[in-house]
C-alpha cells in the first residue's frame, strides 16, 4: 500500500501545492520546519546505504566522474544563462543557480529504477555529488552570483555539512547497528521521505503565493528548460563517450534531477523568499518529467529503443 501511494508522488506534490496556494497561512507557519524536514530526508537516505555502496563507486570511476563533472559544470552554467536570457530578476537568478549547483536528488534513485537504469550507480553518484556539494555548492553560487548578490559561502558550507553530511552519516551508522532489523522500517522510508518533500514544496509555495501569480509562468519555463537540458546533456555525454543505454539513462537522470529541496533550504536561510521559488517549482517538475521519462524508457525496452 505504501509503495502504491509513493508511486503517485508527483500527484501529491501538485495537489498539496494547489492547496498551499489557495490556503497559504497554515503552511507559512511551518517555515521553520524546512531544514529539519530536509535533514530527515538525508537521514533516511543514509539508512538505505551500507559501506558496500561506497566501495561500489570504485568499480565505475569513469561513469561517476563523467556524471558529476557534467552536473557541476553544465547545470549551474545553464541555470545562470537561461535566467539571463529569460530576463529573470536577481533573486530568481540566485534561486536558479542554487538549484543548478546542488547535488543530485534522492528521487533520482527511484526514477532510475523505474527507467531500467543502473540503480547501484545512481545511489553512488548521488552519494558522491552530495558529499562534494559541501565544497562545490557554496563556491559555484559565489562564482555565478557573488558579484551582485552577497553569498555567505562559508556559512552555506557549514549549513550543507549540518543538513547533508551529518544526517547521511548518522543514517549509515544506524543502518549498520540495526543490521537485518532495518528491514522492518525500510518500507516506510520512501513514504516518509515523500511526505517530507511534499511538505517542503507546500511550504515554499505558500511563502511565495503572491510571487507565483506575478512571475510563476516564467519560472516554470526556466525550470522546464533547465531540467530538460540536464536530462539531454547527461544522456548525450554518456553515449558520446561510449557508455551503454543503461548507464546513459542513469547519468541523464542524475544530472537532470537536482536536490532542489536543498536548494530551497539554502535559499530560505540566506536569500530573499523569491529565491526559493525555482527550487519549489523544480521539486514538482523534475519528478513529473522523470516519471514520464521512466515510463517512456520502460516501454522502449520492449521495442529495443533508447
Amino acid at each position: 500500500m505504501l509503495a502504491i501511494i509513493t508511486i503517485f508522488f508527483p500527484v501529491w506534490a501538485i495537489a498539496c501545492s494547489v492547496v498551499a496556494f489557495c490556503f497559504p497561512h497554515p503552511f507559512v507557519l511551518l517555515k521553520p520546519s524546512i531544514v529539519p524536514l530536509l535533514t530527515f530526508i538525508m537521514f533516511s537516505m543514509g539508512l538505505t546505504l551500507t559501506p558496500a555502496d561506497f566501495r561500489r563507486a570504485l568499480t565505475r570511476p569513469k561513469a561517476m566522474g563523467l556524471g558529476v563533472a557534467v552536473q557541476y559544470i553544465m547545470m549551474p552554467a545553464a541555470a545562470y544563462w537561461l535566467s539571463r536570457l529569460l530576463g529573470l530578476p536577481g533573486d530568481l537568478v540566485v534561486g536558479m543557480v542554487l538549484v543548478g549547483s546542488v547535488a543530485g536528488g534522492t528521487a533520482s534513485n527511484v526514477i532510475t529504477y523505474l527507467a531500467k537504469g543502473d540503480v547501484a550507480l545512481s545511489i553512488t553518484m548521488t552519494l558522491l555529488s552530495t558529499l562534494l556539494s559541501v565544497l562545490v555548492t557554496p563556491y559555484l553560487t559565489l562564482l555565478y552570483v557573488g558579484q551582485t548578490v552577497p553569498v555567505p559561502a562559508s556559512a552555506m558550507l557549514l549549513s550543507i555539512a549540518k543538513m547533508v553530511v551529518i544526517p547521511l552519516l548518522s543514517g549509515l551508522f544506524i543502518n549498520r547497528v540495526l543490521g537485518e532489523r532495518r528491514q522492518r522500517i525500510e518500507p516506510w522510508l520512501p513514504f516518509l521521505s515523500m511526505v517530507a518533500i511534499v511538505t517542503i514544496i507546500a511550504i515554499v509555495v505558500a511563502l511565495n503565493q503572491a510571487n507565483l501569480t506575478q512571475v510563476g509562468p516564467l519560472v516554470f519555463v526556466a525550470v522546464i528548460l533547465h531540467n530538460g537540458f540536464g536530462l539531454g546533456v547527461g544522456y548525450a555525454a554518456a553515449r558520446l563517450v561510449g557508455f551503454d543505454i543503461k548507464i546513459a539513462r542513469t547519468i541523464a537522470i542524475e544530472v537532470g534531477m537536482q536536490n532542489s529541496g536543498l536548494g530551497v533550504a539554502l535559499a530560505s536561510q540566506y536569500f530573499a523568499p523569491l529565491s526559493t521559488l525555482p527550487g519549489a517549482v523544480f521539486s514538482i517538475w523534475h519528478n513529473i518529467s522523470g516519471s514520464i521519462l521512466a515510463g517512456f524508457w520502460g516501454r522502449a525496452d520492449h521495442k529495443g529503443g533508447y
